[in-house]
């Protein structure tokens, strides 16, 4: 039995860290319980590609200290994107939203809008956390909420999305954000 359900933690740990995290390794206690509903398989998401988005960005506006952390806006200036079902361009006048909390970490509120090839514009509201201790691995998940009008882009409105985000500073005043359909 104890077998089994090592063998079910590393499954979890390690689906979990592909489907998510593109092969970094994802934390699972080994000496987490067994499941809570052991009749019914335990199968960690996976996740599809989707796009990912050069997006070019304005200098951080400084807007000041707040109760809960240190407040900052980032303007989206464009870009563009590209996946298997579709591509475009990063429209301008969208902005990202920055808390940064006492604890270290960061918390992002970005809201811009995507214009596919074909002329159709998808809303996008990318919430993402950023935790980059000191001497640690930088952890920077998001989680993003897509409105797509109805025709050939209308599956974007019935599925979950998870992304990551990696700036390209100092080289580009741009970030990569890369985004995956939890299947």
């Amino acid at each position: 039995m104890a077998g089994r359900i090592r063998a079910r933690r590393h499954l979890l740990r390690d689906g979990a860290a592909l489907a998510l995290a593109g092969g970094a390794p994802a934390a699972l206690a080994d000496d987490a319980p067994p499941p809570l509903a052991p009749e019914i398989r335990l199968v960690p998401p996976a996740a599809e590609f989707t796009y990912e988005a050069i997006v070019e960005i304005a200098p951080t506006i400084a807007i000041g200290a707040a109760p809960l952390g240190t407040r900052a806006m980032v303007p989206i200036l464009g870009g563009k994107f590209a996946g298997p079902r579709l591509s475009g361009r990063v429209l301008p006048g969208g902005a990202d939203r920055q808390l940064l909390r006492p604890d270290g970490v960061k918390l992002l509120d970005a809201l811009y809008e995507l214009q596919t090839d074909d002329g159709a514009v998808i809303t996008v509201r990318n919430r993402v956390l950023i935790d980059a201790p000191p001497g640690g691995p930088r952890y920077a998940f998001s989680m993003l909420d897509i409105t797509a009008p109805e025709g050939p882009h209308a599956w974007l409105n019935r599925g979950v999305f998870v992304g990551t985000l990696h700036g390209l500073m100092p080289q580009r005043q741009a970030v990569l954000i890369r985004v995956f359909r939890v299947v």
